[in-house]
């Protein structure tokens, strides 16, 4: 059964086939930023061009934002007003939790929503014909 595109991006997995795993090692990891060079199930090659993936960092930064706002509205609303060394010692703190996550999925989000490759079943574990490396 297949996961939907929105599972694929959560579970950071392959546009093509759903399946395969973008990186190498868990998120919260010494290697989170490993990636696989080309899928292991059905072969694609995460890289399209070279460059590609620093359009992530853009990702990457609106979830930090996001995620400070939160956390500073958060902050705001359980300890009541406190100074800004607190707000700036849990948001700084915050970032850095979510650092690793935040790098991933700017990865993710970048090759889903523009990398051009949609879902094909044909690529899927036990179907898989061995595409050229490139696509």
């Amino acid at each position: 059964m297949a996961i939907s595109k929105t599972q694929a991006i959560f579970q950071q997995k392959c546009p093509r086939c759903h399946e395969g795993h973008l990186f190498e090692h868990p998120t919260y990891s010494f290697g989170y930023q490993k990636m696989h060079t080309n899928c292991p199930v059905c072969g694609l090659r995460y890289e399209i061009e070279p460059g590609f993936f620093w359009g992530g960092m853009y990702f990457s930064y609106a979830l930090n934002v996001a995620q400070s706002v939160i956390l500073g509205f958060a902050t705001y609303f359980i300890f009541g007003n406190p100074t800004a060394w607190v707000y700036l010692t849990i948001i700084i703190g915050g970032i850095f939790v979510f650092m690793p996550l935040n790098f991933r999925l700017g990865r993710v989000f970048m090759l889903h929503l523009f990398g051009s490759i949609d879902y094909d079943p044909k690529y899927s574990k036990g179907k898989i014909l061995k595409p050229a490396a490139n696509q």
